[in-house]
C-alpha cells in the first residue's frame, strides 16, 4: 500500500509567524547512526547478509563464519545445532530465492528435496522466515517437497495453523467485504508482495467514485486486506479494485455492500420492562429464555429499576449463549466477576447502560497485588463491566464503566493484575460471526487511586484467534484511569480500527503487540496525559512482535500524542520487539528527555518495511525530533526543528497540521474548512502612557523607540492601559533583551493597581514569581513566542512591563529592552496567505 507521496519540489513557503523556519527546518539534524542493527529483517535475510560479508565459500568455511556470528537471541537460538544444514542451503542459494519470487518456479523445491532430511530442511526454512512461513509451507505442498503428513508435523511443531494451508491448497478462500455501520473491511486472497492497489468507492446512487486507501499485503493468507471508513450507516455503497501486479498486469475487482443500521431491527412481541422479568439478584436471559433472530431483536429495556447481583452470582445480568438480544439504559451493579456476560452467542446489542460495583475485592495482597483469599493462587485479573466471550457481531454504545469493586496493581509490583471496563474475545464457534465488534462512543474510566487494569481488554492476545479478531471498529469513546494499556487490540488484527477516541491517564495507550494478522489501522485519536498511579508512563502506541508472533502491519496515521515520555515504542513479545507500521501525518510531541524517554519513536530493531511519513515529531527539551528508527524509510514534516510551530499546534483547537496536498491520506484526512482570523494587536509605545505599577516602582526609567519597543533601567514596574483579550489560542510573542542580572524580567496583565503573583510571566531572574515561563528565554537577547492562553485567559485593562531588581540604585547596572510585543490568535497564524502551497488538517479529535 503506498500513500501518495510528496513530490520533490520547492515550495514558496515563507510564514510570517515563523519566517526563518523554513531554511532551518530542511536542515534536519542528521541521525547519529544510520546503520540497520542485527533484527531489522527476517532471521534468514539477515544470515543471507551477513554470509555475503563474509567472503566464505566452502561449506566449513561457512559453518566456521556462522559459528562466530554475533547474532540477535532468536536468531542464534536458530543457528544453534543447525549451522550445517544452513550453511548448505546458503551456499545452494536457497536463502537468496527466499527473498526472491521463488514462488513461480520449483527451484527452491527442488534445492529442498536435494537435502539429506527434506522435512528438517523445510522446517529449518519456516523458522529462518517468520513472516513467510505460510507462503512457504503453501510451496513446498504445492510442489510435493515432503509428505502431507510431514507437513503437518511442521506446521504443528512451528506453532502454525495447519488448516491455513490446507484452504489455500484446496479451493483457496472467498474474497470478501464486511461492512459495519460506517466502515468496511475488504480481503482479495491470492495476491502477490508485490502488487499493488487503488482503491475507489461511493454510494450506489452517486454519480462520482471516491478514492479508497490502498489495500495493504497480508502474509499469512497471501491477501491484499483494507479498510473504506467514513461511510453512511445503511446505505448502499460500491467498491471497485485495480490490482497491478509486478509483471504489470492487472486484475479488476468489484463490490456491492450495504452498512448496517444505527440501531437493530427489533421484534415489537420482544420487548421487555426490566421491572415486568427483574425480581432482584441476577437477572439471567437464558433462565427467562428471552431470544430473538436476524429478524428482530428481544429488547430489555431499563425503567429506573437497579439490576443488583451479589457475589453468589457470576454476572449480574447474564446473556449466556442467548443470541440477538438489546440490552438499552440499564443501570447495573454487582456480580462476582461481571456486570454482563455472554459466551459463545452473537447479535449482541449494549446501549445506555450505566455499569458499576462489579468484581472481586481482594482480602489478602501478596508482593503489591489482591488475591481473592489466602489460599488463591493467582491474583484477581480479568473481572470486567462486560465480558464477551467467544461472542461476535456486537455493539456496545453510549454505556459508562466505572468504579469496579476492585483495582489493578501497577508496573512496580509487576505486570498488572485486575479489573477491566470491557473484555472481548470475538473468536465465535462459528466462522461468519467472529469479529465485527462495534465499541462506539462510550465513557470508560476509573479514578487515579482505583485503576483499571487495560480499560479495553483482548483475551488470548498472543494467538491470531484472539481478541478482536477481525472487521471490528473501537471509535467515538473517552478511556481513561489504567495501570496498563487504555485500548489493546493484540492478538489478530484483520482489519481492525481504532480512531476517534480520546485516552488519558494510562501507562501505555493503544497496545499492537502484538499484531498476529493485520492490517490494523489508528487514526484521529487524541492520547495525551499518560501515567499510571504512580505517574509513569511507557508510550501512547506499543507495537512488537513481527517475527516471534507474525506478521501483520498496523497503520497509525493522523493521530495528535502529547505525552511526557514516548509516542511509539517497542514492546518485547516472546522476546522479539520487531514491529512492522506505516506512520503518516501524526503529531507526536514529548516534554520528557532522557534515556529511552521522550522518544517520538523507538524502533528497536529498524525492520526494513516499516515507513514514517511526514509526521511531526518534537521533544519539547531538545526542541527537535527524537527518535531510535530506521531513518532511510524517515520523511519528517518540513517543520519538525520549530519550537515556535509546535506550539501553534499544540494550541490549535481542533489541532491541525499543514501538509502539502500530496500527504493528504485518501478517505482519512479532513481538510480544515473554518479558520477564523480576529484581529491581533501590538504594542505601539511611542503614543502611549506609562505610569508607575502599584508601589513596585523605585527608580529608573522607561523610553519607547520606533514605536516597537520599550528601554527600560534600574528598579521599575510600568503600566500602560491596553485593554486586551487573552483566550486559550493566544500566543504572546516579543523580543527581549537582558542586561545584568536583575531579579525578575517579565510582563503582567492586571485590571488594577494591585500586584497579583498569578498574572505576571516571568522570562527571567534570580528569584522565581509569578508564572515560570523562562525556559522560554535562552540567552541575553531572545526572541519569545509564549503560549500565555495556556495559563492566563481573560480581559485584561493593563499590561505591565517588570523590571525588579531591589538593591541600591548605585550598584544597579540591570536594563531590559522589549520590542515587538504582541498577542496574536492562533487560528490568525494559521490563515495566513503564505500557506497557500499547505492544507490544514484535523488530526487527533475534530472536536476536543
Amino acid at each position: 500500500m503506498n500513500f501518495r507521496m510528496l513530490k520533490s519540489k520547492e515550495h514558496g513557503l515563507l510564514v510570517i509567524i515563523i519566517s526563518m523556519l523554513f531554511l532551518t527546518s530542511c536542515a534536519l539534524k542528521a541521525p547519529q547512526n544510520k546503520q540497520q542493527p542485527v533484527g531489522s529483517l527476517q532471521h534468514g535475510a539477515l544470515i543471507q547478509s551477513y554470509l555475503d560479508d563474509s567472503g566464505a565459500t566452502s561449506l566449513e568455511e561457512l559453518e566456521t563464519s556462522l559459528m562466530q556470528f554475533k547474532a540477535n537471541r532468536q536468531t542464534a537460538e536458530l543457528l544453534e545445532g543447525n549451522t550445517k544444514y544452513i550453511a548448505e542451503l546458503y551456499k545452494k542459494n536457497a536463502l537468496n530465492l527466499i527473498s526472491q519470487d521463488y514462488e513461480q518456479n520449483s527451484s527452491l523445491a527442488e534445492i529442498v528435496a536435494s537435502t539429506e532430511k527434506p522435512h528438517s530442511t523445510v522446517s529449518i526454512l519456516v523458522s529462518l522466515y517468520p513472516i513467510d512461513a505460510y507462503r512457504l509451507l503453501s510451496y513446498f505442498n504445492a510442489n510435493k517437497t515432503i509428505e502431507y503428513e510431514q507437513l503437518l508435523a511442521v506446521a504443528v511443531d512451528n506453532n502454525l495453523d495447519p488448516s491455513i494451508v490446507l484452504a489455500a491448497a484446496a479451493s483457496g478462500y472467498e474474497n470478501t467485504v464486511t461492512p459495519l455501520i460506517h466502515s468496511a473491511g475488504i480481503v482479495i486472497y491470492s495476491q502477490a508482495e508485490g502488487s499493488s492497489s487503488a482503491v475507489k468507492y461511493k454510494e450506489a446512487t452517486a454519480a462520482d467514485w471516491q478514492p479508497g486507501l490502498s489495500l495493504s499485503w497480508e502474509p499469512i493468507y497471501g491477501a491484499l486486506s483494507g479498510s473504506i471508513v467514513h461511510l453512511n450507516a445503511d446505505t448502499d455503497y460500491e467498491v471497485e479494485i485495480k490490482i497491478t501486479h509486478s509483471d504489470g498486469n492487472t486484475e479488476d475487482y468489484s463490490f456491492n455492500f450495504r452498512t448496517r443500521p444505527n440501531a437493530p431491527p427489533i421484534n415489537p412481541n420482544k420487548i421487555y420492562y426490566l421491572s415486568e422479568i427483574y425480581n432482584g439478584g441476577q437477572l439471567d436471559l437464558e433462565a427467562l429464555n428471552i431470544y430473538g433472530d436476524e429478524d428482530g431483536y428481544a429488547k430489555i429495556i431499563g425503567d429506573g429499576q437497579v439490576i443488583e447481583a451479589s457475589t453468589d452470582f457470576l454476572s449480574a445480568v447474564n446473556i449466556g449463549s442467548q443470541s440477538y438480544i438489546m440490552l438499552e439504559n440499564l443501570t447495573i451493579k454487582g456480580g462476582e466477576r461481571y456486570g454482563i456476560f455472554a459466551k459463545n452467542t452473537h447479535h449482541i446489542w449494549i446501549k445506555g447502560c450505566d455499569i458499576s460495583k462489579y468484581g472481586r475485592v481482594a482480602t489478602i495482597f501478596k508482593n503489591g497485588k489482591g488475591y481473592a483469599s489466602e489460599n488463591s493462587t493467582s491474583p484477581i485479573n480479568y473481572d470486567s463491566g462486560i465480558y464477551l466471550e467467544k461472542t461476535g457481531i456486537s455493539v456496545v454504545e453510549e454505556c459508562e464503566i466505572h468504579s469496579p469493586n476492585g483495582k489493578a496493581n501497577h508496573w512496580g509490583d509487576g505486570h498488572p493484575n485486575g479489573p477491566n471496563a470491557l473484555q472481548v474475545w470475538a473468536y465465535h464457534p462459528d466462522d461468519e460471526f467472529r469479529g465485527q465488534m462495534i465499541i462506539r462512543n462510550n465513557r470508560f474510566y476509573g479514578t487515579d487511586s482505583h485503576r483499571f487494569n487495560d480499560v479495553i481488554e483482548g483475551r488470548k492476545n498472543f494467538e491470531r484467534t484472539g481478541g478482536f479478531l477481525r472487521d471490528s471498529a473501537i471509535y467515538g469513546n473517552y478511556l481513561a484511569f489504567a495501570n496498563d494499556d487504555l485500548i489493546e487490540i493484540d492478538g489478530g488484527q484483520r482489519n481492525v480500527l481504532v480512531y476517534e477516541n480520546e485516552l488519558t491517564k494510562g501507562y501505555a495507550g493503544i497496545s499492537v503487540a502484538p499484531n498476529m494478522l493485520g492490517p490494523s489501522y489508528l487514526f484521529h485519536n487524541n492520547i495525551h496525559d499518560l501515567g499510571d498511579e504512580r505517574g509513569k508512563e511507557w508510550t501512547a502506541i506499543k507495537a512488537g512482535g513481527l517475527l516471534a508472533k507474525p506478521g501483520g502491519q498496523t497503520f497509525i496515521l493522523e493521530n495528535y500524542i502529547d505525552v511526557a515520555r514516548n509516542g511509539l515504542s517497542a514492546s518485547g513479545v516472546n522476546g522479539d520487539s520487531t514491529f512492522w507500521v506505516r506512520t503518516q501525518n501524526n503529531v507526536i510531541i514529548s516534554s520528557e528527555y532522557n534515556n529511552m524517554v521522550g522518544l517520538g519513536i523507538y524502533d528497536k530493531y529498524k525492520y526494513y518495511g516499516s515507513t514514517f511519513t511526514n509526521d511531526f515529531i518534537y521533544n519539547k527539551k531538545l526542541q527537535s525530533p527524537f527518535l531510535q528508527m530506521a531513518y532511510d524509510n524517515y520523511l519528517p514534516h518540513p517543520f519538525s526543528e520549530s519550537s515556535e510551530y509546535a506550539t501553534l499546534v499544540e494550541l490549535s483547537t481542533p489541532h491541525t497540521l499543514l501538509v502539502d496536498e500530496n500527504y493528504l491520506i485518501p478517505n482519512i484526512s479532513k481538510v480544515s474548512k473554518t479558520i477564523s482570523t480576529p484581529q491581533g494587536w501590538q504594542l505601539k509605545p511611542d503614543s502611549l502612557a506609562f505610569t508607575p505599577f502599584h508601589d513596585q516602582t523605585k527608580y529608573g526609567s522607561l523610553n519607547t523607540f520606533e514605536d516597537v519597543g520599550v528601554t527600560l533601567q534600574g528598579n521599575i514596574w510600568s503600566k500602560t492601559e491596553a485593554n486586551l483579550t487573552i483566550t486559550t489560542n493566544t500566543i504572546l510573542e516579543l523580543d527581549l533583551e537582558v542586561e545584568g542580572l536583575p531579579e525578575i524580567v517579565g510582563l503582567a496583565f492586571e485590571n488594577d493597581n494591585k500586584v497579583t503573583k498569578t498574572k505576571i510571566i516571568q522570562f527571567y531572574g534570580s528569584q522565581s514569581y509569578g508564572i515560570n515561563a523562562k525556559s522560554y528565554f535562552n540567552g541575553s537577547t531572545s526572541k519569545i513566542r509564549f503560549p500565555i492562553g495556556e495559563y492566563l485567559t481573560g480581559t485584561f485593562k493593563y499590561l505591565v512591563l517588570v523590571l525588579d531588581n531591589d538593591i541600591s540604585q548605585s550598584k544597579n547596572n540591570t536594563s531590559i529592552i522589549m520590542k515587538n510585543i504582541k498577542l496574536e490568535e492562533l487560528n490568525e497564524a494559521l490563515s495566513s496567505d503564505t500557506y497557500n502551497s499547505q492544507e490544514r488538517i484535523i488530526i487527533g479529535l475534530e472536536d476536543n
